[in-house]
């Protein structure tokens, strides 16, 4: 039997001693294709695609941990926007199990099968903040992941007076602090961080021996119209939190959810600011961080089980409607999603 044409290759991981493409046949069938033992910092092809494994930095991996975010358990239309008819609009079939259930099994599975230290939710953990959406929530994760599970809000969590998971939280682990900061204006869309919450934060970092990595759920503001009504952490907030990273050199990192998307910019401090893509659809993700004497290394992995890739790429469609690619979008490039986070 003759094996079925390639049709499209995505490389979507890179790390410092492998890789992982996704591979679709003419049929529409995507699986993924793993290379392991790979020399870190080295230019390899494969399937026609020329990369370079990540460098690895210098002495000891000290720990490993993972997150994920825009998890929306209790979700039922994929492209929706607020009363808009547009999208295309994805549902699954009458009696097929909920696409957020489908990809946190696959995610929690991930995640265990790796052997982490820690998991990290940065937020929207539920759909419409109902008490069985959370219920969902803890029962999948909390489960899995019991002490080692942290988890922080997002805004469609605070809808309607909810404040499970509220709060800010220092998370302290080999050779690394995780500052977990609420970022969540209840009933709104958007972020700030109060004065003192960034004054905890600048506690946090000016005593920690140890890197510290900033995580919420909003995405900083760092550019463009400065608009109270900015679609994440707004712009005064944003400034501020940008403030506290330019004086304190043990933030190495902010980074977030909320946008659905891979992409790293940068505060003027040179110190990155990240966005890590959904769970609940394309391209299916979760952040890997690998923590060593001499960097950090920020690996996104993408939901691989049979289940997991088939509903991810029937999202590949998602908001095309409003003249968005999707794809590009989300997926963002390969050095966005995967590559090395200096100490300062």
């Amino acid at each position: 039997m003759t094996a079925p044409s390639v049709d499209r290759v995505e490389l979507t991981t890179v790390d410092d001693d492998g890789a992982v493409f996704h591979v679709a046949d003419e049929a529409g069938t995507v699986t993924p294709d793993e290379l392991t033992a790979l020399v870190p910092d080295t230019a390899y092809e494969h399937l026609g695609v020329s990369f370079r494994t990540l460098p690895r930095p210098s002495g000891r991996l000290l720990t490993r941990f993972g997150t994920v975010n825009d998890v929306h358990f209790g979700e039922v239309e994929a492209g929706r926007v607020d009363d808009h008819a547009d999208g295309p609009i994805l549902r699954v079939p009458p009696g097929a199990d909920p696409y957020p259930e489908v990809m946190n099994r696959a995610a929690v599975a991930d995640l265990g099968a790796a052997d982490l230290d820690a998991v990290i939710v940065k937020g929207d953990l539920t759909s419409t903040a109902a008490p069985e959406e959370f219920d969902a929530f803890a029962a999948t994760y909390g489960g899995a992941f019991g002490d080692h599970l942290h988890v922080v809000r997002g805004n469609h969590d605070a809808v309607g007076g909810q404040t499970a998971y509220a709060g800010d939280r220092l998370i302290e682990l080999p050779g690394v602090a995780i500052a977990l900061i609420d970022t969540v204006i209840p009933d709104a869309p958007s972020g700030t961080l109060l004065p003192e919450q960034l004054d905890w934060l600048d506690d946090v970092a000016a005593a920690s021996t140890d890197p510290v990595i900033v995580m919420g759920h909003h995405q900083q503001w760092l550019t463009g119209k400065r608009e109270p009504g900015y679609f994440g952490l707004d712009p005064d907030a944003s400034d501020a939190l940008a403030g506290v990273a330019a004086r304190r050199p043990a933030i190495v990192a902010y980074t977030a959810g909320h946008t659905h998307r891979h992409r790293v910019r940068a505060m003027a401090s040179g110190v990155p600011s990240i966005e890590v893509g959904c769970v609940k659809d394309f391209p299916g993700t979760w952040a890997e961080y690998r923590v060593y004497e001499g960097g950090i290394l920020q690996v996104v992995h993408r939901l691989s089980s049979p289940e997991a890739l088939a509903w991810s790429e029937a999202c590949r469609v998602l908001y095309s409607d409003f003249g968005v690619d999707y794809v590009t979008y989300a997926l963002g490039r390969l050095d966005e999603r995967c590559f090395v986070v200096p100490l300062r």
